[in-house]
């Protein structure tokens, strides 16, 4: 239905959709499902409908949004295409329309990336922030017209108040942009780069948000955590105190398969873990007795640790580590872990490294670190086991008594 729009009509709008502002032939303002609003002008040049981006609403007023509408049609009226800067010729219709829009590239490029991911999370991720925040202003551009007052339409809204989706966006626009360019769909420079171009404009992420690192429970505290945590008889809980024990992510527990495991070892196969290269697990005692303790509550599951045959909810173990502490995090348990590998024990930073199963970011060093170091890595994990079990040392030196010495 068309009607005049006005500012209250638009500030109390609570339906996603899109609303026709007849004082303005083609103006619509677009309201996605999370309530964003967007303005386009929709035309017809050359037998072709067109949907012009005109700008985010509030930062666009409906008066200033009118006065861009007005002006586009003058120039459409002269025979120009208002996409099309004034300063480049206008490409013929059947050459424009052999080039994928923003959105077609930006889709068939992430079918091509998510082969890349073990974390089916981050792909969901990364293609539903192109289609929040870029889609509505440039997904139906063509590829080769994206510029930087596009980039600044999408990122400005939101650059302080979700400052680190808006510093993601960008980077995945950035690649998606830089992709094309490879395939001679664009030329020039990117113009969501953010080194010499951006950084000029937008604030640094960092100064606008400081990073946030995942809120980890001191490892003085984690006997305590397991001690409450065992009184929850949940397949949930049994994972939960699993992970803790061998220090993994949430994703390598919940996924795994109790096929992966073999003689106390279990292996993770390169396609779910962060590195993409298969990691060994040294089983101690207690994370053995864990397995049988969830074998048995779902008998027929192929699953290490499951509800009905199937894996856990990704969030069950974070939920549950909430209930008994609030403001932590599941992954910060890798924290507590490392810290107390640093501060408590004397083995070395590289064994507590390959049981976290973190890249070593220098290459020389790499070549040197073939192995897995197993066999340390079990001396670690019975003295972490001992430690997160009784709140005692267990056969770790202390660094103070080390000292005292």
């Amino acid at each position: 239905m068309k009607n005049s729009l006005t500012d209250l009509f638009i500030k109390n709008i609570t339906k996603p959709g899109r609303y026709t502002d007849s004082e303005t032939k083609g103006l619509n303002l677009q309201v996605k499902p999370s309530l964003q609003k967007y303005w386009a002008l929709r035309y017809l040049y050359n037998g072709k409908r067109h949907d012009l981006s005109i700008g985010s609403y509030p930062e666009i007023s409906l008066k200033e949004a009118r006065k861009r509408a007005i002006a586009a049609r003058n120039q459409l009226n002269q025979g120009t295409n208002p996409k099309t800067p004034k300063e480049r010729p206008l490409a013929p219709a059947k050459q424009e329309s052999s080039l994928p829009t923003f959105s077609e590239y930006a889709v068939a490029c992430h079918e091509l990336k998510r082969l890349e991911w073990a974390n089916e999370k981050h792909s969901s991720q990364w293609i539903n922030t192109l289609r929040d925040y870029a889609f509505p202003i440039i997904g139906d551009l063509p590829i080769n017209e994206v510029d930087t007052d596009h980039i600044l339409q999408i990122l400005e809204p939101i650059w302080v108040k979700k400052t680190e989706t808006a510093s993601r966006l960008r980077a995945r626009i950035e690649w998606v942009l830089a992709s094309a360019t490879t395939r001679k769909m664009r030329s020039g420079f990117n113009p969501a780069l953010w080194r010499g171009h951006l950084e000029t404009i937008l604030q640094k992420p960092s100064k606008v948000t400081p990073v946030q690192h995942h809120k980890a429970l001191p490892y003085k505290e984690i006997p305590e955590f397991i001690k409450e945590l065992k009184e929850y008889d949940s397949v949930t809980a049994v994972a939960l105190e699993f992970l803790i024990l061998n220090a993994n992510r949430t994703g390598e527990v919940i996924f795994g398969l109790r096929d992966e495991v073999s003689d106390g070892v279990w292996i993770i196969p390169a396609e779910r873990m962060k590195a993409r290269r298969e990691h060994r697990v040294p089983l101690c005692n207690r994370s053995l007795e864990l397995l049988e303790i969830a074998r048995s509550k779902d008998l027929k599951s192929i699953y290490l640790f499951s509800n009905n045959e199937k894996p856990l909810n990704n969030v069950a173990m974070a939920n549950l580590a909430k209930k008994i502490t609030p403001g932590i995090t599941v992954h910060g348990f890798r924290s507590a872990f490392r810290d107390w590998v640093a501060e408590e024990t004397d083995h070395f930073p590289e064994v507590a490294e390959k049981a976290l199963a973190h890249t070593v970011a220098n290459q020389v060093e790499a070549a040197y670190r073939r192995g897995d170091l197993l066999e340390r890595r079990k001396k670690l994990a019975i003295d972490w086991e001992s430690y997160c079990q009784t709140g005692s040392w267990g056969n770790v030196i202390k660094l103070l008594e080390q000292k005292a010495a």
